[in-house]
């Protein structure tokens, strides 16, 4: 049987997304006073940079403006070049971003590392944080020196820093007068990011500090071992007790329906979803905003899974496991299923070839109704850059926008593959193949993605059945995506109090889902919540929410 090493499956994960479950808690940041207005509320709002598609590969599958991503069952014969001319000035340009990776070798012996430098025309320090490492590493940051800040930095949408927008809003170049509206058309490759990523990253005190990195509709997806749940009885329009009916016949032996991992609260978000609750924040016609916690959905969908794992249906481990360790169980069939986010499809189906066949699951439906899923935040993080002056600024933006390349150039090939010949070759059809240097030079090890990156599209090497498999999926979950109602809105008691207020849910629900407390901890866990900050956040997002609409 395949193996798998541990730099495969933390691939895997970092290209999950929204269902990375991240330990600890970033507990004090200082960026001096807290006192900044990031709200909008009040503020004239700056224009959304006005959005004109980047030229690329014209795919086989259709896009759709309500979600769905265009799919490439092939890779394109003909790269087209998005950027004319090389962006850089050989000056050195300091950059620091979050690695799901393992460290990479150093510029000296990375021969992606200086072919991408090459390319940009500048020299690279580059600053790469393990995602363990991320809070810890980003309080010293935005507590240091200001004149020490990189000259970019990748703001990772993983956590939620204490004060994070007053540090943006107080440090970063207002980049406003560059890409508001028109002005993104000197960076073609910036205007082709979806209005949708903006939207989601979202703005400061009324004006444009980031740019996003895009990302799929679909978020924390079941990820499902076909074989086994088909043979379990598994069916479109299945409804709540189908699902359970199932997971009780597919667990047996040592192997488990059912995996999750520590932080995923037994992979609630899919749950929560299936039941119709809100995803974090519902905002009703009226401009008010209504937290998960309080909807009795959400408690059904807890007593949901408590009844799943008391039926035996969940791996024992599912309150201590990494998600590395769950992957591995997936593989090799000891756990059936899995939340992660629907963007580890890249990793997943190559690394399941002659294991399994993965599949995300159908929502399930209850007490009649149809169930949906989870919309994940359409940016996975956002881009900042250290305050400079304004022709240091266009030259970190002719840089980011030559990452941000669309699939189908040159550009993209040369990010996410390396060198031809010497990071990757080509199969049959074209597509590249990874060499065995290319497994360790990489855009995973040496995040140039995590910069910037052009929209996010269906695409597995020489798998166009997965691709078609996948868009037609999008196409029925889609339109029963819940989003989080927060997303790209401001909330000061949020930014200060939200990492350590939703840790105070997330063990009360773990605790009640694996029988350790009753349902009434969690009715005493809301109270508490909601006095020590949740409805102050409801307050201050709605108020946000009628600046912006």
């Amino acid at each position: 049987m395949p193996s798998m090493s541990r730099r495969t499956l933390m691939r895997s994960i970092a290209t999950g997304g929204a269902a990375v479950c991240l330990p600890g808690l970033l507990t004090a940041c200082s960026t001096g006073s807290d006192d900044g207005d990031v709200s909008n509320a009040g503020k004239k709002l700056a224009a959304w940079p006005a959005y004109e598609a980047a030229s690329g590969a014209k795919p086989d599958l259709t896009p759709t403006e309500t979600g769905v991503q265009a799919g490439y069952t092939a890779y394109p014969s003909d790269l087209a070049t998005s950027v004319a001319r090389t962006p850089g000035d050989d000056s050195t340009v300091k950059v620091m971003s979050v690695t799901f990776g393992t460290p990479p070798k150093g510029r000296g012996q990375n021969q992606y590392w200086r072919a991408v430098e090459k390319a940009l025309g500048v020299k690279i320090e580059y600053t790469i944080i393990s995602q363990a490492d991320y809070q810890k590493k980003m309080a010293t940051v935005m507590a240091g020196d200001p004149d020490s800040l990189p000259d970019i930095i990748n703001m990772f949408s993983g956590f939620t820093l204490p004060r994070e927008a007053q540090f943006v809003q107080r440090r970063a170049e207002d980049l406003t007068p560059f890409l508001s509206g028109d002005a993104v058309k000197d960076y073609p490759n910036l205007a082709g990011i979806p209005t949708h990523a903006w939207r989601d990253m979202g703005r400061i005190g009324g004006r444009i500090y980031g740019i996003p990195l895009e990302r799929p509709l679909p978020g924390s997806t079941l990820w499902l071992n076909q074989g086994m749940f088909t043979d379990a009885g598994m069916k479109e329009g299945w409804t709540s007790q189908d699902f359970a009916d199932v997971a009780k016949k597919a667990t047996h032996g040592k192997a488990y329906a059912l995996g999750a991992s520590t932080g995923s609260l037994f992979g609630n978000g899919v749950h929560s979803a299936a039941h119709n609750a809100p995803q974090g924040w519902a905002v009703d016609k009226k401009g008010t905003f209504h937290p998960n916690y309080t909807d009795e959905r959400l408690k059904a969908a807890i007593a949901y899974q408590t009844q799943l794992r008391k039926n035996g249906s969940y791996h024992p481990d599912a309150t201590s496991m990494s998600l590395v360790d769950l992957n591995t169980l997936f593989l090799n069939g000891t756990a059936g299923s899995m939340q992660n986010g629907f963007g580890s499809y890249q990793t997943l189906y190559p690394d399941s070839k002659g294991l399994l066949t993965p599949a995300p699951a159908l929502p399930y439906g209850v007490d009649g109704t149809p169930g949906g899923i989870v919309a994940a935040r359409r940016s996975f993080g956002y881009t900042v850059l250290k305050k400079a002056k304004k022709e240091r600024i266009e030259l970190l933006l002719r840089l980011l926008d030559y990452l941000a390349a669309p699939f189908g150039t040159k550009e993209w090939e040369l990010t996410h593959y390396g060198l031809e010949g010497v990071h990757f070759t080509r199969d049959k059809d074209g597509a590249p193949k990874t060499t065995k240097l290319g497994q360790v030079e990489n855009a995973n090890n040496l995040p140039f993605k995590y910069l910037a990156e052009g929209p996010q599209v269906l695409f597995v090497p020489g798998r166009p059945e997965v691709v078609r498999a996948l868009h037609a999926w999008q196409q029925k979950v889609v339109p029963v995506a819940i989003r989080n109602a927060s997303y790209g809105l401001q909330s000061r008691t949020y930014t200060a109090q939200g990492t350590t207020l939703k840790a105070l849910m997330d063990d009360t629900i773990t605790a009640v889902i694996a029988g350790r407390s009753p349902m009434s901890e969690y009715d005493s866990a809301v109270k508490t919540w909601r006095s020590r900050g949740g409805d102050r956040m409801a307050e201050e997002f709605a108020k946000d929410y009628a600046a912006n609409s």
